[in-house]
């Protein structure tokens, strides 16, 4: 067990939650958020995440993990391929589906989600396009951190257990996203075991990314609008 490691998975399981607790927070208690206030958070979200990713694949390969144990390569491009259009596709499905169901139901609006939406999502065109980068960075990043730092790293610790790795890498994506509360906190638990899941069938992270992606770009683009029509028709 390298302390390094130990470290950064402390750092992930700990301070990120609470600190992105935190930021959400303030950001939510006040009365409205402006343009600057959401570009600024996307950028300095953009500029994290790639700082702790550039740390991690330091350390990683200071100590000798390849690319491929990362999940940075595609062993199998055919069975990668296929999961990769059969899980956007699904993503994108789910996502469209939980929209209208939230839309369908106007008390649940006050939720936390939905109001994160409303209050962080782009809004202009120019929001929309630094919001795309966002998106990219954090479907990249975040896969590379969990689905293949945590992921490689646990499954190393416990022996080469895989099933260690995805239950580990699950919780740690969760716990990342605290700030959504506790619907939150289990959806994005059971999301981030299914692309656990597919990283170690295919060996590559390729699939997750582009679920991820899709993901939060559907949902940061499509979610406003539909939220604001709900609200203007009550």
């Amino acid at each position: 067990m390298h302390w390094d490691f130990a470290l950064i998975l402390i750092f992930l399981g700990a301070a990120v939650p609470l600190l992105g607790r935190r930021r959400i927070r303030q950001l939510m208690e006040a009365p409205q958020t402006t343009k600057m206030d959401r570009l600024t958070l996307y950028g300095s979200t953009v500029a994290f995440q790639w700082l702790a990713t550039g740390v991690i694949l330091w350390r990683a390969a200071a100590h000798g993990i390849r690319a491929a144990q990362l999940g940075l390569l595609i062993p199998n491009p055919a069975l990668t391929a296929v999961i990769s259009v059969v899980l956007a596709a699904l993503v994108f499905a789910n996502q469209m589906f939980s929209l209208r169901r939230l839309t369908a139901k106007p008390a649940e609006i006050n939720g936390i989600l939905p109001q994160l939406a409303l209050k962080l999502f782009p809004q202009d065109d120019i929001e929309r396009l630094v919001f795309f980068g966002l998106v990219a960075t954090v479907a990249i990043c975040e896969e590379l951190i969990y689905r293949g730092f945590v992921q490689r790293v646990l499954e190393s610790w416990s022996g080469e257990q895989v099933f260690a790795g995805i239950l580990g890498s699950a919780v740690f994506f969760a716990l990342a996203h605290l700030y959504q509360g506790t619907r939150g906190l289990a959806s994005t638990f059971l999301i981030g075991l299914l692309f656990s899941v597919i990283r170690a069938l295919t060996g590559s992270l390729l699939a997750p990314i582009i679920a991820h992606f899709v993901a939060d770009l559907t949902v940061g683009l499509v979610a406003p609008g539909r939220l604001r029509n709900t609200l203007t028709a009550i």
